[in-house]
């Protein structure tokens, strides 16, 4: 298993040991980018901050540790974050 498959279908930020998503919480896919096939968690995020870009940290970005990987949300997706690219 390479280790984009031990990624995909895993919790963003979640504990190694159990990464999966839980059940009765919401998730959108992350696509693209360092942490593509990740899910995001959005569950306590008010309705507006769903429709907003968010800047995760990551070590695996182009600016390595303290770097953040760029994700918004496509109107036509509202269960996908498309990547944009990383900062600093």
């Amino acid at each position: 298993m390479d280790e984009l498959e031990f990624m995909r279908g895993r919790v963003y930020g979640a504990d190694h040991e159990d990464a999966g998503p839980l059940p009765g919480r919401a998730y959108v896919e992350l696509v693209g980018g360092p942490l593509d096939g990740l899910l995001l968690d959005v569950t306590d995020w008010p309705d507006p901050a769903r429709h907003e870009s968010v800047a995760l940290p990551t070590e695996i970005g182009a600016h390595g540790p303290g770097g953040r990987a760029l994700y918004a949300p496509r109107a036509a997706e509202s269960r996908r974050f498309h990547w944009h690219g990383d900062s600093p």
